[in-house]
């Protein structure tokens, strides 16, 4: 077999099988085949795309090209949870809790932030002492005893795509639904759970900025999902301005531990409740997903998962105390008012920019590698939709260096229209997607 014929097969638009896939995953994964070659070969995938059985080889490859995890020993249905990524996506902290409140064992492996999006384990590691490089083992037992944990993806995990995706990144092949999709399930199928619910980000702050796109990788995910015997739902989810109140790091934890207080806003708090209904469905615990919601509505309102976020937290190293007492998380030196300079009512966000901008003050990574500020960041509870006042006081900026701040408040400003009439809310679940088909929950 030769990588040259395997690139000229797809130039050409032509189906490669599962061998010739193979080749080349394992060959670049063994350093048997350069960069320059299987860049060439991305670029042809990017331009002739994959069919659904390529794709799926693909991502079994890619599972093959690393070590999995093995989740047998964990007592029940293990239901994982996967977002594209956006801003102020809060969402993992207080789930992983409440469905492990009702009895499903979340055994769950994620990453750090890079670029305009955050990252749950750069999250975690606000808190006092908590622990995200657990041996696997260990990791086990936490499930078992607790229900929940939240570790640090293992570097011996689905090599391939590591190499890929850092390839994918410097020659523009990023945006591809086939190769965003082997990239995904191959990490959650080796990540070993039986079941996956994935929250697949539409719009500016999302990598999908259109409905369109979003629906095909939704359908190609659920597809991989089940073709490999993972019961796979996907829910679409807007990311046309910050999902949550908060966007940073510590200030993220704070507002998950409200979110489980019962004080969360209503758009972070009601995705919460649907990707947490389904996983409650999948784990057995509820007969759909609407009495899966129902119970982890009532796991916020008695308490149940906050109780269950303190047991993880004291699981995993960390001092639970700060649940009380948010001053033991870091804390940045200057607060900066941002103040509206016009009267009327919010119409759009830039929120890929506003993602920067907390990078910019050291929330975030824009290259691997990066060292990040855990206490800086934006709080920033207004949505579109909402009225606002000259003068009135719209978000506030968490930096450690001031001059930082003074900017990044002026450029927020920026990234920000205004209109003079009222403006609808936008919508916020799109569609579901699942093994029976495409179910749509928005009105346009």
């Amino acid at each position: 077999m030769n990588i040259v014929d395997i690139i000229e097969k797809k130039k050409y638009g032509n189906v490669l099988d599962a061998k010739e896939i193979d080749y080349f995953v394992q060959g670049y994964s063994k350093g048997e085949i350069p960069d320059y070659q299987i860049s060439a070969l991305l670029m042809a995938i990017w331009f002739r795309g994959m069919n659904k059985s390529e794709t799926a080889e693909l991502t079994l490859s890619m599972v093959r090209s690393g070590k999995t995890v093995d989740l047998s020993k964990i007592n029940g249905i293990k239901v994982d949870k996967h977002s594209s990524g956006g801003v102020a996506d809060t969402v993992s902290l207080p789930l992983v809790a409440l469905v492990a409140a009702n009895g499903v064992p979340v055994a769950k492996m994620s990453g750090r932030g890079l670029g305009h999006t955050g990252g749950t384990i750069d999250k975690l590691e606000s808190i006092p002492g908590f622990q995200t490089e657990i041996p696997t083992e260990k990791f086990i037992e936490i499930v078992n005893r607790v229900g929940g944990a939240i570790v640090s993806q293992s570097g011996e995990l689905v090599i391939a795509d590591k190499k890929m995706y850092a390839l994918r990144d410097v020659t523009g092949t990023v945006d591809s639904i086939p190769l965003i999709a082997s990239s995904i399930m191959s990490k959650k199928i080796a990540a070993g759970a039986d079941a996956i619910v994935l929250d697949v980000k539409v719009g500016d702050g999302a990598f999908m900025k259109d409905l369109d796109s979003a629906l095909e990788l939704a359908k190609t995910m659920v597809e991989i999902g089940d073709s490999v015997g993972r019961n796979t739902v996907a829910y679409i989810t807007d990311m046309n301005q910050p999902l949550g109140d908060a966007i940073g790091n510590s200030i993220e934890v704070e507002e998950a531990v409200n979110v489980l207080k019962g004080k969360g806003g209503k758009r972070l708090v009601e995705v919460i409740k649907t990707l947490g209904g389904e996983m409650l469905c999948l784990g057995g615990k509820a007969k759909d997903s609407t009495e899966g919601k129902m119970l982890i509505e009532k796991s916020i309102e008695n308490g149940a998962g906050l109780k269950k976020f303190a047991e993880i937290v004291k699981a995993q190293g960390g001092d639970p105390s700060f649940i009380d007492d948010f001053s033991k998380l870091p804390q940045a030196k200057f607060k900066i008012p941002v103040s509206s300079k016009v009267s009327g009512y919010i119409k759009e966000m830039e929120t890929e920019n506003i993602g920067k901008l907390a990078a910019f003050l050291g929330a975030g990574r824009m290259k691997k590698g990066d060292k990040i500020d855990l206490a800086v960041g934006i709080m920033f509870p207004k949505k579109v939709g909402d009225k606002v006042e000259e003068g009135e006081t719209i978000a506030t900026i968490l930096a450690n260096d001031k001059s930082k701040g003074e900017e990044a408040a002026e450029k927020l400003l920026s990234l920000i229209k205004f209109s003079e009439n009222p403006v609808k809310e936008l919508p916020l679940i799109y569609y579901k997607v699942s093994e029976k088909g495409v179910e749509k929950l928005f009105n346009e």
